[in-house]
């Protein structure tokens, strides 16, 4: 799926995109199981386990921001978890096991789907190596209006950058104070059946989407298999159950890497766009 040249460039700039991940039928029963859940959320009127909602939801236009583990509720999502040509992708990137951490969907709905402001994942979940990426699954057309993902090249090899205001995490860097220049970002723009790959120290966003269209990113969280979280330890039986390539291993790969504890935690908790509500200088409008 990837060369040495792709291999190369995912170094060098903290992100890749590989098209042609998801064939029609599979982006069809993929799109049909969203609107399975977000039909069910018509009557929920606050985030829960499994949602989190648009400010402006209800039940005659239901409007969800994000599915939170979609695979614990949809055999079709689960089943996505140890998708082999994603697996053999990450395998040439590590040459290591390969963990499954988490999966959420970021719907962001035409005509205002919300921003998510600039960070690093890093800094909601430091490890013992960063040998960690985000994969995210294009459930649509990722164009210039419909908000994709950004990515500041290079910034996987920089500092980790303060998520905190006032010593309390918010979960988004403030560009300003941090004197960043995100001018050089790249836009992730590719086919729907296409995923993106970002480092986890990546500095990353997404603008509101501003078309008419939705912009479903199914982001799954994988790490090598000799990372070991710093925040939120595993179980030794949690740790073997999440493996999806390659034997367990007890002895965690360290590396001199920077780190900054997601703490005191987010005033408002449930996902980032809850953590980012207490930001207090916000980039995108």
């Amino acid at each position: 799926m990837i060369d040495n040249k792709d291999i190369d460039s995912y170094n060098e700039t903290g992100y890749l995109v590989v098209e042609g991940i998801l064939d029609a039928t599979e982006l069809g029963r993929l799109r049909e199981a969203v609107d399975r859940l977000v039909e069910g959320s018509r009557f929920i009127t606050e985030n829960d386990e499994l949602y989190d909602l648009e400010d402006d939801h209800d039940a005659n236009r239901p409007r969800v921001r994000r599915l939170k583990s979609p695979d614990r509720h949809d055999a079709v999502f689960k089943a996505l978890v140890g998708n082999a040509k994603v697996l053999d992708v990450l395998g040439r990137l590590w040459g290591t096991g390969i963990r499954f951490d988490v999966a959420k969907l970021n719907m962001k709905l035409g005509a205002g789907g919300a921003p998510v402001e600039w960070h690093q994942d890093w800094a909601f979940y430091p490890h013992t190596n960063d040998d960690l990426a985000a994969v995210g699954f294009m459930l649509d057309d990722m164009t210039e209006a419909n908000g994709p993902l950004l990515v500041l090249p290079g910034s996987h090899r920089g500092p980790v950058y303060s998520h905190h205001v006032d010593g309390v995490f918010c979960g988004a860097v403030d560009i300003e104070a941090e004197g960043i220049d995100v001018s050089a970002a790249h836009t992730l723009t590719a086919p729907a059946g296409s995923i993106s790959i970002h480092h986890v120290r990546a500095l990353h966003g997404s603008a509101p989407n501003r078309s008419g269209d939705p912009r479903r990113l199914l982001l799954h969280q994988y790490c090598a298999s000799d990372a070991w979280p710093l925040v939120r330890p595993l179980s030794y039986d949690q740790y073997c159950a999440a493996l999806v390539a390659g034997e367990p291993t007890i002895r965690p790969r360290m590396q001199d890497l920077p780190v900054l504890m997601p703490f005191k935690p987010a005033p408002s908790q449930g996902s980032i766009y809850e953590n980012q509500r207490s930001a207090t200088r916000r980039y995108f409008a």
